[in-house]
């Protein structure tokens, strides 16, 4: 499994590395509707962490040699 995201850092709206899943408005909508990665709020901050912006990216990998028979 490839990382996309370092697991042990916190990411904040902004960050150029959150725009590889979504940008500002994107990422809102999915909090919004709850769907997309998991985060924190806090106060008005959003966050993200890194492990879980990896098992997120992870759990949504589509291979596209597979045969989709798990």
């Amino acid at each position: 499994m490839a990382k996309l995201f370092d697991d042990k850092r916190n990411y904040i709206l902004g960050d150029e590395e959150l725009n590889l899943i979504g940008d500002r408005d994107k990422l809102a909508q999915w909090r919004h509707k709850r769907m997309g990665p998991p985060f924190y709020k806090l106060g008005r901050k959003i966050v993200y962490c890194g492990a879980d912006l990896n098992a997120w990216a992870e759990a949504n990998r589509v291979d596209p040699n597979s045969d989709g028979a798990n």
